[in-house]
């Protein structure tokens, strides 16, 4: 058998090392949602007595306080409350995504000229997780769920009769340039586009781009002209979903908490024929009820408006 000399197999070696292509691992969903609040027990208030979802556990500072709440959407879903100071104008704290592998995800990344860490490390909650920076500078954490994890003890528990939802349907975040985000979302971490809407029609204002294994999706909120405080609370928002929004909103005006939440509450039906009603936790941030399906079961043609300019 002929023998290749040793300098040969080196940059043979090397050649499929610089061409083999990292595959991309699975994206399953949106693991949870964070927000900054200004009081932590008013928010407390708002997600668990009206809205009627549990805590399973929080993270506390040295001095004992609370400093992150977690609260239970379903086994693979939360929302993250952070009593302390915005890092911005923003209450978005960041997004996660989960994975069946971070380190993997975090390779992909980094071959695709993505800014990542140096490693990926397991979390106060125990789960595997790393962070990246989108084109918009949202934080998107990566998130791999640990069988020892505060989470994974927190499975088929906490999930009392009285929340208004078991699916936190998507994650929308404000987006300035709807091509920098395609190419990082779509482009890159494999989302898939399906709808497009527009408010006026002559504009394009939302952009739904679901995960690549999952059903979740995010939305792209698309702006022109920078967006006031109040503006970003509207934009920067979750969506859960509720099979009948108008049964879901006469429950939640019989309950005890819905004396203390001054707004009124109004269901109608969106552009994407969808009906939904829309509330604010106590800093203004959107919380939107959605049903799955359309009000006649017909899909709605995506907008063909462009983007802000």
């Amino acid at each position: 058998m002929t023998k290749l000399p040793i300098f040969l197999l080196i940059a043979t070696s090397f050649f499929f090392a610089q061409h083999t292509e990292i595959k991309r691992p699975r994206i399953f969903g949106v693991a949870h949602v964070a927000f900054y609040v200004s009081d932590l027990n008013k928010a407390r208030a708002f997600y668990k007595d009206f809205l009627g979802f549990d805590e399973p556990f929080a993270l506390k500072r040295d001095d004992g306080s609370d400093r992150i709440a977690f609260i239970k959407i379903n086994d693979q879903q939360y929302v993250e409350l952070f009593a302390e100071p915005p890092r911005n104008e923003d209450r978005l704290n960041h997004v996660a995504i989960y994975t069946d592998d971070a380190a993997a995800m975090r390779d992909y990344l980094a071959s695709k000229g993505i800014r990542v860490p140096e490693k990926v490390s397991k979390g106060r909650t125990g789960n595997l997780n790393f962070t990246i920076n989108d084109p918009d500078g949202h934080q998107l954490e990566i998130v791999q769920y640990e069988p020892d994890s505060w989470t994974a003890h927190a499975k088929s528990k906490f999930m009392p009769a009285s929340h208004v939802s078991t699916h936190l349907m998507h994650a929308g975040f404000l987006v300035k340039s709807l091509d920098a985000a395609m190419k990082f979302y779509r482009d890159i971490l494999g989302f898939n586009e399906f709808w497009r809407g527009s408010a006026s029609g002559d504009e394009l204002s939302w952009v739904n781009m679901r995960v690549p294994d999952g059903n979740d999706y995010v939305e792209f909120m698309l702006y022109k002209d920078s967006p006031t405080n109040e503006q970003r609370g509207v934009k920067n928002h979750i969506c859960l979903e509720t099979p009948d929004v108008q049964k879901t909103v006469a429950n939640l005006e019989t309950r005890l908490a819905r004396k203390t939440y001054p707004r009124e509450i109004r269901v109608q039906t969106g552009k994407n024929r969808k009906r939904q009603a829309n509330l604010f936790d106590p800093d203004g941030t959107r919380i939107e009820l959605m049903e799955p399906n359309t009000v006649d079961g017909k899909p709605v043609a995506s907008s063909n408006a462009p983007p802000p300019r």
